[in-house]
């Protein structure tokens, strides 16, 4: 189709269109951790053809700990809900890890499909005093209203990085505003269109707090 620009959204579908060009402008949005995941080279200088705004920055899991402990104080094992060969969120699970209070133990829960969400949030529920974390990822997205209904099923308490979890019936989000992201990205799409090169796009991180 040669586009003049594409518009990528989530590091699962920005990953498959940078192997597909290294000419056409890419404008992404929400991703985890751009330079980590090999997109851009610096959040400064994104050199290339690709730029864009990253989701999150990997402190706030820190804060998701820190709210968990705060709604459901008796919780002792959170289980943390991520695609394990993502850079950004093994980023996100390894600062969980650094701020998590040494009375609560944190458990990866590595997830590729429906099956393996249900098998393990099944099995994590075994033990008492669990709750959850979701890291954002395409999957976890895509499964949002079944990852809400096992926590209510097994009364675990979760916290989410998307208001869409919350309105979807989740317990508690705190994450960025994907509305203010993709207004952003246009921003950026409008620059491209009218001769900008990505490479001159550099204010390509903003977090906006949502709850």
């Amino acid at each position: 189709m040669a586009p003049d620009v594409i518009v990528p959204s989530s590091n699962l579908v920005t990953t498959i269109v940078q192997q597909e060009t290294q000419t056409i402008p890419i404008v992404f949005v929400l991703v985890g951790d751009p330079v980590g995941s090999g997109y851009v080279a610096s959040m400064a200088q994104p050199g290339g053809n690709v730029t864009g705004f990253a989701v999150l920055e990997n402190a706030i899991a820190g804060k998701w700990v820190e709210t968990l402990k705060e709604i459901a104080p008796q919780v002792s094992r959170v289980g943390f809900i991520l695609h394990p060969e993502t850079p950004a969120n093994v980023g996100l699970l390894r600062a969980a890890e650094t701020g998590v209070p040494s009375s609560v133990k944190l458990v990866a829960l590595g997830v590729h499909n429906t099956a393996e969400i249900e098998r393990a949030v099944t099995a994590f529920a075994t033990e008492p005093n669990g709750g959850l974390i979701v890291a954002p990822h395409a999957i976890t997205f895509a499964n949002r209203e079944i990852i809400v209904d096992l926590a209510a099923r097994y009364r675990l308490p979760a916290v989410y990085a998307f208001r869409t979890f919350a309105t979807s019936g989740g317990l508690i989000s705190y994450g960025t505003n994907p509305l203010m992201m993709w207004r952003e990205g246009a921003s950026y799409v409008d620059r491209v269109l009218k001769g900008a090169k990505p490479a001159d796009c550099r204010r390509n991180f903003r977090i906006n707090t949502n709850w």
